[in-house]
């Protein structure tokens, strides 16, 4: 039976901000839902959120070490992944999800969860050896494979998430300056690489119109004038919600994901960005505190994981939004509509929540 003193251990303040967050989204949705007079996306979202919430508190008493203890049922996670990544590929007709009568999964957004299992797994037994070169090798070569499978979807922008999420956690793994050098050399080779061999030319296109957005300002380079457009038009309190010009007539594309930052700041303006990066900087906050105060290097390594996921999204997008990266279709984590991505952060917050109640036991 469950006691009271169990959800007193609960990290409330986590759960508030994350709500909180979500709140914050679904009134962007629906704002952006007036202009095309469907509800559909914003009635889904309270769906998503008030299924995420429940399985938070259901994966709270998720015991992290039967997968610490447990290897093999890890590799058994990362091999579904890559079979549910590779039959995306082979689906015709379907791009990067499944669908499932009116509800669509992203199997990307549990391939993340998961890689942040396998490599907390991974750096947690190899601690005292980051050392060694090898351990750079090993686990870049788990989180590749997963890699390419998502780019050829194609999905540059979350090969992009999973890389950062193995690069933080390599830093704070305590990795060597001159390995941390030769990383960043064959990065840099990779990429050259890449741009020759391996980037579609609509990848391609997409980085040109970031670098010289003049280049094709009716085209690819139109999404990015029209979100700086929005975020320069808001100005302090911004235009109110449901009266957004660029959202409202159809301007700034996709509002609900990609650019829900852009349509924030346009009716909100600076105040609902800053609630925005108050939330949110409080959130990891809390999570980082979970991982310092974790007992064994597994769980401090998952939670420093998930804290490098979340950040990782947010200045993405936020960069997208800014013009100071390329769009790489990479959604705001809790704030952009999306089932897959909200649930899966929110089984990952419980998940954390089973630690942060051993803490407290």
């Amino acid at each position: 039976m469950i006691s009271l003193s169990y959800f007193k251990k609960i990290d409330w303040l986590i759960v508030v901000a994350s709500v909180l967050l979500t709140g914050l989204g679904l009134v962007l949705i629906y704002s952006s839902s007036l202009g095309r007079g469907d509800f559909l996306n914003f009635k889904k979202q309270i769906l998503f959120l008030g299924l995420g919430v429940f399985l938070m508190f259901l994966f709270s008493f998720f015991d992290l070490r039967v997968l610490k203890n447990n290897p093999f049922l890890i590799l058994l996670f990362y091999f579904v992944c890559l079979l549910a990544l590779a039959g995306v590929l082979v689906l015709k007709g379907v791009k990067g999800w499944y669908r499932l009568g009116p509800f669509s999964i992203d199997p990307i957004e549990f391939v993340k969860i998961v890689l942040i299992f396998l490599l907390a797994k991974y750096f947690s037994t190899r601690h005292i050896e980051m050392y060694r070169l090898r351990h750079i090798i090993f686990s870049g070569a788990y989180i590749s494979i997963p890699s390419v499978l998502i780019f050829f979807q194609p999905d540059l922008g979350s090969a992009l998430i999973i890389f950062s999420l193995w690069l933080g956690i390599l830093i704070i793994s305590g990795i060597k300056i001159r390995h941390f050098l030769i990383l960043c050399l064959a990065i840099t080779l990779i990429s050259v690489l890449s741009w020759s061999f391996l980037l579609r030319d609509y990848q391609k296109q997409r980085i040109l119109n970031f670098l010289n957005p003049q280049l094709e300002p009716l085209g690819m380079g139109w999404s990015q004038q029209q979100s700086k457009i929005a975020i320069g038009s808001g100005g302090i309190l911004g235009k109110g919600i449901g009266n957004g010009s660029q959202v409202q007539y159809g301007f700034l594309t996709e509002p609900q994901t990609d650019f829900i930052f852009a349509h924030l700041v346009e009716e909100a303006g600076l105040i609902g960005v800053s609630i925005l990066i108050t939330l949110f900087s409080f959130l990891i906050w809390r999570i980082i505190r979970i991982a310092s105060f974790s007992r064994d290097n597994f769980s401090r390594f998952y939670a420093s994981g998930l804290a490098i996921l979340l950040m990782a999204q947010f200045f993405i997008n936020i960069g997208m939004n800014l013009g100071i990266l390329p769009i790489i279709g990479i959604s705001l984590p809790f704030v952009s509509y999306g089932g897959s991505g909200l649930i899966m952060i929110f089984i990952a917050l419980g998940i954390l929540q089973g630690i942060k109640t051993k803490i407290s036991g």
